[in-house]
């Protein structure tokens, strides 16, 4: 493995991706925080760089926006002089039944969580052919597999980026980079919060009732999935010894 690389990680701010961010640096990479917000980026960077001695830099980045997030990459290269990880971790959630769901919101969570990554890969991967050596993560969700009502933006999105892990996996296996999807379970997020929130008030039951019913009745572990044990697969399959996988689907889930 190369001694440090430079790992890049979106929505690094919150809960799943500063615990990733976290997990890298802890493993001596330096670490590339992109959030939409700065000073959310900033905290994160300053807290890792505290923790490990290992300086983590900051980038506020929309990465819906082309030229932002190239952009980030080259100024990523001529910092690090290269781009070894990829971790693409931003999203969002909106909950409504389809034929109240805004063109809008569904606009806004496929650019972030399909369109975004898309524009991440699409321009760091040159850097990586030259190098011959890259990991790409993108984190999908159980969602990706399967189906839950009133999410129908969400799991559009999840599922379009197993198919973008599984197409560029194709067309860059001979450069030495793989690209693989993480799917988590239920992680307790602000995101899930909000989720139940609106799913006990859509259906008219508690919060605990709509966790059971939308969440753990589907998972053998009865259990939140805690941000640590997706920062941990993700640090696995950026690893030499996963080196020999991609194209591939890695759940972790509690069993769902």
């Amino acid at each position: 493995m190369i001694q440090q690389r430079t790992v890049i990680v979106t929505g690094a701010a919150g809960t799943i991706g500063f615990a990733i961010a976290q997990a890298f640096a802890h493993s001596g990479d330096h670490v590339v925080i992109v959030d939409l917000k700065k000073e959310e980026a900033i905290h994160a960077a300053h807290k890792i760089t505290q923790e490990t001695g290992i300086e983590a830099s900051a980038y506020p980045v929309d990465i819906t926006d082309e030229e932002q997030v190239k952009g980030l990459v080259e100024k990523v290269i001529k910092k690090q002089g290269r781009i070894d990880v990829i971790v693409n971790n931003a999203g969002l959630q909106h909950i409504d039944s389809i034929e109240n769901f805004p063109l809008e919101k569904w606009n806004q969570l496929i650019n972030v969580m399909l369109t975004g990554p898309f524009l991440l890969i699409k321009h760091s991967v040159p850097w990586m052919k030259q190098q011959r050596y890259g990991r790409i993560i993108n984190i999908s969700s159980v969602h990706g597999k399967t189906a839950s009502p009133f999410k129908a933006a969400y799991i559009s999105a999840k599922h379009g980026i197993i198919g973008l892990s599984r197409t560029v996996a194709l067309e860059t296996a001979s450069y030495g980079i793989t690209v693989n999807s993480i799917l988590p379970g239920a992680v307790d997020t602000p995101l899930i919060q909000n989720q139940l929130q609106k799913l006990s008030e859509t259906e008219g039951i508690s919060r605990e009732d709509a966790l059971h019913k939308h969440l753990l009745n589907k998972q053998m572990i009865k259990r939140f999935i805690k941000p640590e044990e997706v920062a941990g697969c993700a640090v696995y399959l950026a690893s030499d010894l996963a080196a020999s996988i991609t194209g591939e689907e890695i759940r972790v889930s509690g069993g769902w």
